[in-house]
């Protein structure tokens, strides 16, 4: 039986920093923190990468990069409607068990766009044809070759004809082609992928989550996962007997063990991107962040949108970045005056990422 452990907003933060890897990460490879995290919200490319960087023992820019470009880590419209990084051998269970509801997501463009089954089956076996043997095309390219099959595909039809492709599992991510992004046959780019019946499925999502997000709720996992809360449930009830679990204010929390929530002396200032998993990855954002702050990081009152000053596991400011020939300049915008002690720490954080970048930094 899981034993109790007496819970505090305090410790889910520290518990979440720790098992999401920001604080005392363990890995030194990208990939591996990709595996662990299970998927790692991606439509803002850099900012996931530092994302990626961030849960390393301090490896670059470029080495993610490297290894986005080798296919080690994947990118791919997976879980909710929008690009993840994935690891190759995750990426055919979590598809069959994810796409379908993103396609519910999607049905009304699906209508609108006049997009149907005959349609999809036409356009995949196009884009396989297109990609296969190693190629690796841009988005453009391949609404080249369904036009020339008589398939229009320009604009929001041409991007959920590759959307739809990418759920059926035909194409994944490939290299990056100079700023430009092309996708690869999925099959040529993860050859070793897993298979899972849907309850193994289930059950290893749900067991990925808590471990590495923890302290969360059932509802944090439905709304990450996108699945639906009976699914979510099935899939905790599979694995809960690994877990621990205690409530606080109405809410039932499930996280490995006690060392979720550890303590942590000292002052802690991380600089995170914009949708960065200590974010997105919950719905209920009330233990890091003050709903009195709400319009500061963002006028539409989403504090997914913009990067995030991290004070103690608190969301306490937002920081912006200026890419220049050399350096990079960094801004910080605090809620609330930062002591000396903090203003330190901040500058050791945004000195990580600088040598993240391999640029100098200028603190504005």
């Amino acid at each position: 039986m899981p034993k109790h452990f007496p819970l505090s907003k305090e410790d889910i933060v520290r518990g979440r920093l720790q098992n999401q890897q920001i604080a005392g990460a363990k890995f030194d490879k990208a990939e591996d923190v990709v595996r662990w995290l299970g998927a790692v919200q991606a439509q803002d490319f850099a900012a996931a990468i530092w994302a990626v960087g961030q849960r390393t023992n301090d490896i670059t820019n470029a080495m993610v990069e490297q290894t986005f470009a080798d296919g080690a880590i994947l990118r791919t419209h997976i879980l909710r409607p929008t690009w993840h990084f994935v690891a190759p051998e995750d990426i055919h269970w979590m598809l069959k068990l994810t796409a379908p509801r993103v396609n519910a997501a999607s049905a009304y463009q699906y209508r609108r766009l006049e997009l149907d089954q005959a349609v999809f089956k036409r356009s995949n076996a196009i884009i396989e044809k297109t990609l296969r043997d190693g190629k690796q095309l841009a988005r453009a390219e391949l609404g080249s070759a369904l036009k020339k099959a008589g398939i229009p595909a320009i604009d929001l039809r041409l991007t959920y004809l590759v959307i739809r492709a990418e759920l059926d599992g035909v194409i994944c991510s490939g290299a990056r082609r100079g700023q430009q992004f092309t996708y690869a046959l999925l099959d040529e780019r993860a050859s070793k992928s897993k298979v899972l019946a849907r309850d193994e499925s289930l059950a290893e999502l749900a067991e990925r989550y808590f471990k590495s997000r923890g302290p969360a709720t059932l509802q944090d996992f439905a709304w990450w996962s996108g699945l639906t809360m009976a699914d979510a449930k099935t899939g905790l009830e599979m694995v809960k007997s690994r877990f621990v679990h205690e409530s606080l204010q109405g809410q039932v929390y499930w996280f490995s063990d006690s060392k979720s929530a550890g303590k942590e002396s000292s002052l802690t200032v991380y600089l995170l991107p914009n949708f960065d998993e200590y974010v997105v990855g919950y719905t209920d954002r009330s233990a890091i962040f003050d709903a009195s702050d709400v319009k500061k990081p963002d006028t539409r009152g989403n504090v997914l949108f913009t990067h995030t000053m991290v004070v103690n596991g608190q969301i306490m400011g937002t920081w912006k970045r200026t890419l220049k020939a050399k350096t990079v300049e960094i801004e910080l915008n605090s809620f609330r005056p930062l002591t000396k002690t903090e203003k330190q720490t901040a500058t050791d954080a945004v000195e990580r990422y600088g040598r993240f970048l391999d640029l100098q930094v200028v603190l504005l």
